[in-house]
């Protein structure tokens, strides 16, 4: 990770990459879909209705990832002073909120046909609510502080306490009694989904990754910029 802490070098890499990540989103993604939309079938008791979640699952996996991976930068800020890890916490905070929002809303499209309501408080759907205002807190902070350290400092703790939610997000339909329905991809004895669905269903995981990839890549490299930009205009006004 020390070799990335270059500016100029992770840039470099990062030209190289970005096309390649792109390519392979729109290559899952089209086969996702495809797969997903018209040639899996409809499931035996949600009907057609069940193809919301080949946009909401990969979506929540895309949410809880992207803020595990905020809270790994922000403790390599923190432990290792890594240059960069900042900047990618607070690039990837926007994506990540994105992916939360379009979980809570698809679920919501999902749950009011199966669930006869647009949302409930369950375990679940109330610990992906607290997942959505966390990317918000932490959104918020970068915003409060005209100085960047002290914005990144209590970025970082919002980050890392933070990520103790996740676990809960991920085990609540296992600890508590909920409408939403257990995992049936991530759990011991491996999948109980229908390879017909799993497909179609990894293929477009894979493209939110990429996805994510390609535009947190390019975020970083805007990040970097602007600091660039920022460290310049400093130096000028002390020149004077």
């Amino acid at each position: 990770m020390q070799i990335l802490a270059n500016p100029n070098l992770f840039m470099r890499i990062a030209r190289k990459v970005i096309p390649w990540a792109w390519a392979l989103t729109i290559l899952c993604l089209g086969a996702g879909l495809y797969l997903g939309l018209l040639d899996s079938p409809a499931d035996y008791q949600q009907g057609e209705t069940v193809r919301i979640m080949y946009v909401h699952v990969p979506a929540a996996w895309m949410a809880l990832f992207v803020y595990v991976m905020m809270a790994v930068a922000s403790a390599m800020a923190l432990v290792f002073r890594h240059p960069l890890a900042d900047a990618a916490a607070k690039a990837a905070a926007p994506m990540g909120a994105a992916f939360c929002f379009l979980s809570l809303a698809t679920g919501s499209i999902w749950g009011k046909p199966m669930w006869g309501t647009w949302w409930v408080w369950d375990a679940r759907l109330t610990s992906m609510f607290v997942l959505m205002l966390l990317y918000l807190g932490y959104l918020a902070v970068w915003k409060a502080f005209d100085d960047p350290h002290r914005a990144a400092g209590l970025a970082r703790v919002v980050a890392l306490v933070g990520v103790i939610n996740i676990p809960i997000v991920k085990f609540s339909v296992d600890w508590w009694n909920t409408l939403h329905q257990p995992a049936s991809v991530v759990k011991m004895g491996g999948p109980s989904i229908d390879s017909s669905m799993l497909w179609p269903l990894l293929l477009m995981a894979l493209g939110y990754t990429f996805f994510f990839i390609a535009l947190h890549l390019v975020a970083i490299g805007n990040e970097i910029t602007a600091r660039k930009i920022r460290t310049a205009r400093l130096k000028a006004i002390g020149a004077h």
